[in-house]
């Protein structure tokens, strides 16, 4: 099983900026980024198939932007203008065999997970 290791999780002020990295242990693909939030469930927040294909939940579009250094298997989360609601534990994940938007849309598809980074954002 390939190994995940998120860092960049960190507490910044409603409108901040942060940088969330995901190195893999190997190359694979997809990779995504998931989230949850306390009390809530995990809901996607960006996959990357290759370096043209991506997908991001409609609640962060224009302002988390994914990038993938495939020298290194690392996939950064780079996320602007960030609100209280993107507070949660951030999670990787990677490898899946679906279609892109079902690995997406439910994250039980993908192969591997991380251990998560905390996300805090504070109003």
């Amino acid at each position: 099983q390939v190994q995940l290791a998120e860092s960049g999780g960190d507490s910044v002020q409603s409108g901040g900026s942060l940088r969330l990295s995901c190195q893999a242990s190997t190359h694979i693909a997809p990779m995504a980024w998931f989230r949850q939030a306390p009390g809530k469930e995990r809901e996607g927040v960006a996959i990357q198939a290759n370096q043209v294909t991506r997908i991001y939940a409609d609640s962060v579009k224009g302002r988390f932007t994914t990038d993938k250094d495939d020298a290194t298997n690392t996939l950064y989360l780079q996320m602007n203008n960030l609100k209280p609601e993107d507070t949660g534990t951030y999670f990787c994940a990677a490898g899946c065999q679906r279609r892109l938007e079902t690995c997406f849309r439910t994250g039980d598809t993908m192969d591997s997970w991380g251990k998560g980074t905390l996300v805090l954002v504070s109003s």
